[in-house]
Parts: structure tokens; sequence; C-alpha cells
């Protein structure tokens, strides 16, 4: 598959520099010469044993993920994806704290990187449903996606959930594509590549690493949005996984292992518009099967949790603090008024358990305010920004 990719064409189309800015070369810059990346929808592929040995180990890894997610399915999903929002966010260079993330989380006014990674964690999570729910993978699902993703963006929130009407490209000046990196095709090729795009990561004949590899490069060649990209064109991987039912409830931090090393991911980028797409196939099978495996030492972790803490509070059967240590794998981010709703029991009774579980460690206030506190777990918060760790520093290449 390395040499026999189709690579992408290139057409030379008008450029005016409508803002006025930038330097005088910015300004007069009169064409620009856009990428036309091939059509690939009903194109053979061909795979080298090497490669599928590869494939199979990173399938293997993913299904036992998978299986053993099913118990407390709903938390452990939820963790999982919050993960990967935060890796696929800090590839675009929105970081944030944990702690800052919590906040968002919960409503609480938070940085703008923050509220950032809770929107990528919607749409992740939607776009994964959706293809597990319908079978397929839709042009109205990737936008519906792209709107959770940008809707509260203060500069791009006008283009969420459409695909761009102008030209882009990435790197290279901010005014003009003077020296970019990546001309993505012009607006007007948009609804045929992306048709296109959607039959080739719709079919069933496919090899689904490899799949889900080439599904990606591709997106992010065509760059459909004025941005949010990478977040959406990332979160296409794991729909894939879903649609093909390779995972039912996982979904791994795969961006973790993408994120380990930047540079190289994106010269896998490169590589395939060169038309070599076997190193961003071998790359996804490596990066999922590390993801997987460190998914999983995490989410049994974390399922050992309640017993360590009714082993730290000693809670009596029956009683609020009970209640709430049951429930805080599900709600690891909360306030008391949610607290009261989901036990039921007396203001009072609610916070003194939750004054027991705080001295105890278990969890611990996010918020400065008297009133409105809110609290986070904290083994849960923590172990977040472990397994982001362990999946980068196996990635990461000598």
């Amino acid at each position: 598959m390395d040499d026999d990719w189709p690579a992408h064409g290139v057409e030379t189309v008008p450029w005016r520099n409508r803002s006025g800015r930038g330097s005088r070369t910015d300004r007069t810059l009169a064409s620009v010469d856009a990428t036309v990346p091939p059509l690939i929808g009903g194109l053979a592929l061909t795979s080298d044993p090497a490669a599928q040995v590869d494939q199979e180990g990173a399938i293997r890894a993913l299904a036992e993920l998978d299986a053993d997610s099913r118990a407390g399915a709903t938390a452990i999903s939820t963790f999982l994806i919050r993960t990967e929002s935060i890796a696929s966010s800090k590839i675009e260079h929105i970081d944030a704290s944990t702690e800052d993330f919590a906040r968002a989380l919960a409503g609480v006014r938070a940085n703008s990187s923050a509220s950032a990674m809770v929107s990528a964690a919607r749409a992740i999570g939607a776009m994964t449903a959706e293809a597990g729910r319908t079978g397929v993978i839709s042009m109205e699902s990737l936008l519906t996606a792209h709107r959770a993703l940008m809707v509260d963006d203060p500069a791009e929130g006008a283009y969420a959930g459409r695909m761009r009407d102008m030209q882009n490209w990435i790197g290279g000046s901010d005014f003009s594509p003077i020296d970019a990196v990546h001309v993505p095709p012009t607006p007007e090729r948009l609804d045929t590549l992306m048709a296109d795009l959607l039959h080739f990561a719709n079919r069933d004949d496919v090899p689904v690493i490899t799949q889900a590899a080439i599904a990606h490069a591709q997106f992010e060649s065509i760059h459909p949005f004025t941005d949010g990209n990478g977040r959406i064109g990332r979160a296409l991987i794991g729909a894939i996984f879903r649609r093909r039912g390779l995972t039912t409830v996982a979904t791994p931090p795969i961006a973790s292992a993408l994120a380990a090393e930047q540079s190289h991911y994106f010269d896998l980028l490169t590589e395939y518009r060169a038309g070599h797409a076997g190193p961003i196939v071998r790359e996804l099978a490596r990066a999922t099967r590390i993801a997987s495996e460190e998914s999983l030492v995490s989410i049994r972790a974390i399922r050992e949790l309640p017993s360590e803490w009714s082993t730290m509070v000693t809670p009596r059967p029956g009683s609020a603090l009970a209640a709430l240590v049951d429930g805080l794998l599900e709600h690891p981010v909360f306030d008391a008024e949610t607290a009261e709703d989901r036990i039921g029991r007396p203001t009072s009774t609610v916070y003194d358990a939750l004054d027991r579980l705080e001295k105890a460690g278990i969890i611990h206030p996010i918020t400065n305010r008297q009133r409105n506190r809110v609290w986070a777990v904290t083994a849960i918060i923590d172990e977040l920004s472990a397994l982001d760790r362990r999946i980068a520093g196996r990635a990461a290449r000598a």
C-alpha cells in the first residue's frame, strides 16, 4: 500500500487577500496552488503481511478493552471519551489542566481551552454513538458533531455545523497561503470529495484499521471546515470502529498516542498526500494497540475505586454516604444540588456526607466559592492525566 496509493494533484486557482493585512507579498498574492485529493471511494486496497499482523494485534487489544468496558459501560465510556477529547485538543494547541476541564464539565466558568475540550467530548461522543446506532457515517452526523464542537467558539461559531465556503490553509502566514504546509482543495470541490470519502468510510470490504487511517488522512486533506478539522477527523476514527462493530462502548484515546510526537503525526499526513498510505495505517494500528492496552489498565483501576472508598469511609448501608459513594463513578464532577437530586436526601444529610468524603480525600472542591460549590472525584480526575501520560510515554519514539 505504500507506493500504489494515488497522490494528490495540484491546481492553480486565483487568490485575493480580502483582509488587506500582512506583508506586501501577502497582499499582492494573485494565485495559489490548491491540492486536489484523489477520489478513493471505490479503490481496491492491498496490505502486506506485516501490516496485517500489526492490525490484528491492535484489534485484539481493542476487543479486550471493549469487552472489559461493558461492566460500568456509561462511566467507562465517558471517561475514555473525555481522555480522547483532552488529547485531541492538545494536538490543536488547546491545553488546560484537568481541574479546569472539570470546572468546564460542571458548567462553571472556565478558560476557553477547557470549554473547548468539553465541546470536543460532546462532539466525539455524539458522532461515535450515531455511527453505532445507525450503522452509517453520514454527512449530517459530521455536521452535527462539528456544530457541537464549534457552536460556542467566539471566532468560529458562525461556521459551526457547515462546510467552509472559502479557501483555507495550514501553516505559513496568517493572512495568505504563502509558505503553507498544506493548501486544501477549493470549496467548489468539497461536496464531491466528502461524498466520496463517506462512501469509502461506509464500506465493509476494507480492513477496519486501514479504513479508519485512510478516511482520517483523507478528511484532513480535504479540511472541509474553517476550524475543528483535526478534532472531527480524529473522531472519525472512533466512529468507523463503532460502525464496523469493533467497539460497542469503548472509545480509546488514540489521540494521546498520536500527540506523543506531533511532528511525526503531521509528517504521516504529508506522506499520505504524496501517495504513501502505508505509514499512517501502521501508525494507527500502533496507536490503537497502545491506547487500548493502557486504557484497560485505567478502567480496571477505576472499577476498584468504590470498594476502596467504602473502606476509607465505611458508610452505613442505605445511608446518604453509601448512596453518594455508589454514584461517584457515574458522576465524577457534581454540585450539592445534583447530589441531592440523585440520592433524594435532605440537604443537611447530603452536606454531612460530602464533608466526610472531602475529609477522606475522595472528593475535593474545584471552586473557591462558599455557596454553590462544585466537587470532583480526585482519583478519577487524576487518572485522566495518568492515562494520557502513560499512552504518550509508550508512544514516544526514541
